[in-house]
């Protein structure tokens, strides 16, 4: 049964979309012109999402801090091959390795383990669920298994600033 909030194909018989948490017994599902339903109705897709940084599950966690700060971001998603393994962002890097004393740490060591992941038709009220939830600031978004973005909580509220002025 495709829910009619987000499009995400639950099992026949469901109450509740497993995705977003919508109603699926009402019925016909009528057009919404509440804040709820303006939000449900953005797609990730449609947000200026940036490319994903990438860098290898051997790397070593110093080597990432630097790139992060040389390249002005706060989240790189690592990888094994083709594969998304893990996240690291700042808050690893504060959280994880500041006041470790010298040597080297392998960034395997101190990323976020099988991050949760966003898909493009995914709505902007499931990322702020899964963000909220799980206490992420980042969420990678991935298609047909390979990340292709990156969302942040700052671009998420910055578009809902936008939208509601």
């Amino acid at each position: 049964m495709l829910c009619p909030a987000c499009a995400f194909d639950n099992l026949a018989g469901a109450d509740t979309c497993d995705n977003c948490g919508s109603e699926l017994t009402g019925g016909v599902p009528q057009p919404t012109l509440t804040f709820q339903g303006r939000l449900l109705g953005i797609r990730l897709g449609d947000l200026p999402v940036a490319d994903p940084d990438t860098i290898d599950v051997a790397a070593d966690a110093y080597d990432a801090i630097e790139r992060m700060h040389r390249d002005d971001v706060d989240c790189l998603l690592v990888m094994e091959g083709e594969r998304l393994v893990g996240v690291f962002t700042d808050r690893d890097a504060v959280l994880k390795i500041a006041g470790r004393p010298g040597g080297r740490v392998a960034i395997r060591d101190v990323m976020t383990r099988d991050p949760v992941v966003l898909r493009h038709d995914d709505s902007l009220a499931i990322a702020i669920h899964k963000m909220a939830v799980g206490g992420f600031r980042h969420v990678p978004i991935v298609r047909n298994g390979r990340p292709t973005g990156v969302i942040s909580a700052k671009v998420i509220f910055a578009h809902l600033a936008e939208r509601l002025s």
